[in-house]
């Protein structure tokens, strides 16, 4: 099932968007605010999120700027604002798609099939990826080392996941926490020491000098594959 994330500070859009998305057979998540939005993606991930850019506290364009500091899921702005700019600022944040209010829920619902064919397109490019000390299977939810299962817990799956769907790139801490922790955990950098201890020892072949899972020190982490 395919998981929607609905980001409107409207009641009245959150209950029309929830009631059209459920009978389509969608599931939804609903925010009603940016802080909210960036709590609901990080405890659960969403397939696609729907977002509207005017919303109390951080809008909307900083909601799409905290998701892509850790994922590339699909990102389609529901917005009032049609002016030229607000659509560039939109899309150059890194949001997906703009469809503005009043809106047909047809069209709508095309275009979030759409973002999902895309994203599930570019997901099937590398569902596996191996290192020469383990295998992380991105689909299935599966890591292996040398052919066995390695046990790992959520929260542990979740910090792999991040640093493994940006090779090479490096994820600040402030990004790791709020992607696995949430927006209130940010400055929580210890539990990003603790965990990823607990990964080294699990997948590394020598712990004390990883040579996938990598600390950039007062940054963040990168994972080499």
């Amino acid at each position: 099932m395919t998981r929607v994330l609905v980001v409107d500070d409207e009641p009245q859009i959150r209950r029309a968007l929830r009631t059209n998305l459920a009978a389509r057979g969608y599931e939804v998540d609903l925010a009603a605010t940016g802080e909210e939005a960036l709590a609901r993606a990080a405890a659960h991930l969403p397939d696609v999120v729907v977002l509207d850019l005017g919303l109390p506290g951080i809008d909307g364009i900083a909601v799409v700027e905290g998701l892509r500091g850790w994922t590339q899921v699909p990102i389609l702005v529901l917005s009032v604002r049609d002016a030229e700019a607000d659509k560039i600022a939109a899309l150059d944040a890194g949001a997906d798609d703009y469809v503005t209010k009043p809106f047909g829920m047809g069209e709508l619902l095309a275009r979030l099939r759409a973002a999902t064919r895309r994203a599930a397109a570019d997901e099937g490019e590398a569902p596996v990826v191996e290192t020469e000390s383990f295998t992380v299977d991105l689909a299935e939810h599966r890591v292996t080392r040398h052919g066995e299962p390695v046990h790992l817990t959520p929260t542990e799956w979740h910090l792999l996941e991040v640093l493994v769907r940006h090779p090479g790139r490096l994820v600040s801490q402030r990004q790791l926490l709020q992607a696995v922790w949430g927006p209130q955990y940010e400055k929580e950098t210890n539990y990003l020491r603790v965990y990823l201890a607990q990964l080294r020892r699990k997948l590394e072949a020598d712990p004390s000098r990883p040579r996938h899972l990598l600390t950039e020190p007062g940054m963040g982490y990168r994972f080499e594959p």
